[in-house]
């Protein structure tokens, strides 16, 4: 073979080394496109919401909406559903056994770490995966609008000079409200007798039926007593008021360092696909940024905080450290 013939032989192989290795790469170019065009095929079908707390109750009003919102923004309803016991244990213990297809979500709170701390469960928050924090809220202590405290110190001072006579209702035993209850024994001294309530609204109805003399509730649940003038909240634990009750203090302001809000948001059983997960996080992404939902959000005594996913799991985990902790020094956790 003579040299220019090498040389166009040379020249041949490597143009046909170009075409075999351009059609290679734009088959996988192809291919890339076409994974990045595949949607995933969720939801097609109804989802269900479970809510760990009773009909009417603030969990129940705030997670109607976040499901009414939530649903235009997946094109499929989400029906709520009370499942309702054990400080959320009932709830939770329901979620975890169904299959992890994201069509059986749970509106979770710190109840996922108070629950099993206080030995309601034999499981933690590891047996879910967050998708959303969506709202926080503080936690209120009301009496009666004729009791005879006007200040939280007046309220604190009588429970101190009356060991156990002052009864105060909560959510449920081991439940968040009952531990901000016992927490603001341990700060200042006062000693209560805690009366645990299973459904919303026995503990207001309660106060003001005389049978307790004081709630450890969330705003929410009591917002229509108060603008009907019938109680009185006394303080609450977040760490500025709250624009729907401005005249409100909070212990902080009263000298009293008890600041404790709960957070809630949208969890999913372990397992559920990570598409799935996105899909959810960026629908209820979206109820947080709604207008309609930040106006109701604060006529609920709720403040937005919207965690993604990721964030929402190392939350959780670090809130779950926290929470046990408080709940060993105020022995509140079962060893």
């Amino acid at each position: 073979m003579g040299k220019n013939s090498r040389i166009m032989f040379i020249v041949v192989l490597i143009l046909a080394g170009l075409l075999v290795a351009g059609g290679c790469g734009g088959g996988q170019a192809a291919q890339g496109e076409g994974a990045q065009e595949q949607k995933i095929d969720f939801p097609t079908k109804p989802i269900e919401m479970t809510v760990l707390f009773a009909s009417g109750s603030g969990a129940d009003l705030l997670a109607r909406k976040v499901a009414e919102l939530a649903s235009k923004e997946l094109g499929q309803p989400i029906s709520v559903v009370n499942r309702t016991g054990a400080g959320g244990a009932v709830g939770y213990s329901y979620v975890k056994e169904q299959k992890p297809d994201g069509y059986s979500i749970v509106w979770n709170s710190n109840s996922i770490n108070t629950a099993y701390h206080a030995g309601n469960m034999n499981f933690n928050y590891t047996a879910f995966s967050g998708v959303a924090e969506l709202t926080t809220e503080p936690v209120s202590i009301a009496v009666r609008a004729d009791a005879p405290w006007k200040d939280i110190n007046e309220f604190v001072e009588y429970a101190k000079q009356n060991p156990g006579k002052v009864r105060i209702g909560n959510s449920g035993n081991g439940s968040f409200t009952h531990l901000v209850a016992v927490a603001l024994e341990n700060e200042t001294g006062a000693k209560f007798t805690h009366v645990p309530f299973g459904q919303g609204g026995l503990a207001i109805s309660s106060v003001l039926g005389g049978q307790i003399e004081a709630s450890s509730q969330l705003p929410a649940e009591i917002m229509s007593q108060v603008k009907a003038g019938q109680v009185r909240i006394l303080a609450i634990t977040g760490e500025e008021r709250l624009k729907i009750l401005p005249d409100v203090p909070t212990f902080q302001e009263k000298g009293i360092p008890l600041t404790l809000s709960l957070w809630r948001g949208i969890a999913v059983p372990a397992g559920t696909p990570e598409p799935v997960i996105q899909k959810l996080e960026e629908a209820f992404r979206k109820v947080t940024e709604n207008p309609e939902f930040r106006q109701f959000a604060e006529e609920m005594g709720a403040n937005i905080e919207f965690r993604g996913a990721k964030e929402f799991d190392e939350f959780i985990a670090e809130q779950d450290v926290a929470l046990a902790n408080l709940m060993e020094q105020i022995g509140m956790k079962k060893q």
